[in-house]
């Protein structure tokens, strides 16, 4: 019942912001008047003096903080918007409309049980940044550390409580009553979605997420990501260290900095495959608001990463299934792409992979060798889940925001440098974290992250040999008449004479493998 009352009032504010009246002035000369007809008749007398983009965003603010998350990811895509609702929409990344700093106040002081003055020598009453969960204050520490402070909006999983709700309500519906339901598993990516949004709300999880991406990068200079100051850091208020940059849609502004926007573009995407590939761990809110490039003398031109709220994991499964199927796309290998979608269950095991080859090759080959302003990353993925209802490929939720980020990523790549090259630039990096995985170093890496599980395990082995053996010649007195007990034990003398020699071996042996792996290790 909550989850119809919810959808009778989004309609409301569709319907009183006009969603339904957008179009209207994108209407080409020639086209049937019928529609125009219809719509006009829609109004029933309500007028709009407020332009369609400033609607649009009123009315996503309106709907609440997943609203306004979908506005951020469409203000992206000025590739597919009019650029005066794109223009609009951008302002949903950090100009959302800020609650009251008396609120906000508030909260810090009842979350660390003290005056804003004994937190702070100078706290701007006025947020720099507002986006759909918190807004961000400038302030100085006693010590004389600048930071900014960042507090959850009030009331909001009530609010996310409610949509969540309703898109269950909906999943059902597709799941039980549509014939891609089971497919594209509707509920599994709610789910999924529920858990990232649940997880923005514990600003002291983000403070961590930040800590590991910060770790993740300690030996690069590619990313910037702010220190946390761990004594303010609690559920609903955290505190950073304040960095100083340009945001990255403000292309002008950059240009007018000197910085180099084909380099910039570059180390975009090598920040973001590394990311996931190399760190399995990546930052899934990559709009422009939550993006700025350094201006310091330190770090120019370099990039900053704001917002750790919302980010991805994947298995080492889904790493090297997906580097495997990246590689093979950029190669060309669509067969290869074919049998790696039936081998891990993605596709039914009795499709023909000459049928499913066929299709992949349909759908990607139009746009190699294109620079990113010619192709539509949106668009691949539509014909690619066109082909999908085909050959009845399931939908991973695992990967769901992997494919939101990745269009944000291109997005942004489109405003830096409309002619780079997604594939040719991205292409090394897969291969270089291939060889990685399968070469001299990955047999390296491993022995040293599991020497110490080793050195714990090898030890217990002929223990848990002996205790086994034992519980199966016990078994076998059971089972046997007492006419082949006499033989039985002969035999099983013989047989404990052979493992206890061979387990003598075996210790031995490991024994020695250890010293030797651990010499290496010391040496190498």
């Amino acid at each position: 019942m909550k989850s119809i009352f919810r959808l009778i009032t989004i309609m409301r504010i569709i319907w009183s912001h006009g969603f339904d009246q957008l179009h209207l002035h994108e209407e080409k000369e020639g086209k049937k008047k019928l529609f125009k007809i219809i719509f006009s008749l829609l109004r029933f007398g309500r007028k709009f003096d407020t332009p369609r983009a400033v609607r649009l965003r009123q009315g996503l603010e309106a709907l609440g903080p997943i609203f306004v998350k979908l506005g951020q990811v469409l203000s992206t895509r000025r590739d597919m918007l009019p650029e005066d609702i794109s223009n609009e929409l951008a302002k949903l990344q950090d100009k959302v409309t800020p609650f009251n700093s008396k609120t906000a106040i508030k909260i810090i002081e009842q979350t660390f049980e003290k005056k804003l003055s004994d937190l702070f020598s100078f706290f701007s009453d006025t947020p720099v940044a507002s986006a759909s969960i918190a807004q961000v204050h400038f302030a100085e520490l006693h010590d004389g550390r600048k930071v900014a402070v960042k507090v959850l909006r009030p009331g909001m999983l009530h609010a996310i409580n409610k949509d969540i709700s309703l898109m269950k309500f909906i999943a059902v519906l597709i799941e039980n009553f549509t014939t891609d339901g089971q497919r594209l598993r509707p509920r599994e990516v709610i789910s999924e979605f529920e858990n990232y949004l649940h997880d923005e709300l514990d600003l002291v999880r983000e403070a961590a997420n930040a800590s590991q991406l910060k770790r993740n990068f300690k030996n690069s200079d590619l990313l910037q990501i702010p220190d946390m100051i761990w004594e303010y850091c609690k559920t609903d208020v955290i505190v950073m260290e304040r960095v100083y940059g340009i945001q990255i849609n403000k292309v002008d502004d950059l240009l007018k900095a000197n910085v180099d926007l084909v380099k910039l573009s570059h180390d975009g995407v090598e920040i973001f495959f590394t990311q996931v590939f190399r760190d399995g761990f990546f930052h899934a809110d990559m709009h422009p608001g939550n993006i700025l490039v350094s201006n310091t003398k330190k770090r120019f031109g370099k990039y900053i990463a704001l917002d750790f709220g919302i980010v991805g994991s994947l298995t080492e499964y889904d790493k090297n299934y997906l580097t495997q199927n990246f590689l093979a796309f950029f190669r060309r290998d669509y067969r290869k792409v074919a049998e790696l979608h039936i081998e891990s269950g993605w596709v039914p095991k009795e499709t023909r992979i000459e049928s499913l080859e066929s299709a992949i090759r349909s759908v990607c080959e139009p746009y190699f060798d294109k620079p990113l302003k010619d192709i539509s990353l949106g668009q691949v993925l539509i014909r690619l889940f066109q082909a999908s209802r085909r050959f009845n490929v399931k939908i991973q939720p695992q990967l769901v925001l992997l494919q939101k980020t990745l269009l944000n990523v291109e997005g942004l790549g489109r405003q830096l440098n409309p002619e780079l090259d997604l594939w040719s630039t991205a292409k090394p990096i897969l291969e270089k974290w291939m060889k990685e995985q399968v070469g001299f170093v990955a047999l390296k890496n491993n022995l040293s992250r599991e020497s110490e599980q080793w050195a714990k395990t090898i030890p217990k082995i002929p223990g848990l040999l002996f205790q086994l053996l034992n519980d199966l010649a016990s078994k076998e007195k059971k089972d046997n008449s007492k006419s082949q007990i006499t033989e039985i034990l002969k035999e099983q003398k013989k047989f404990f004479n052979w493992i206890k020699y061979s387990i003598i071996f075996l210790f031995f042996f490991f024994f020695v493998l250890t010293g030797i792996i651990f010499w290496y290790l010391k040496n190498v």
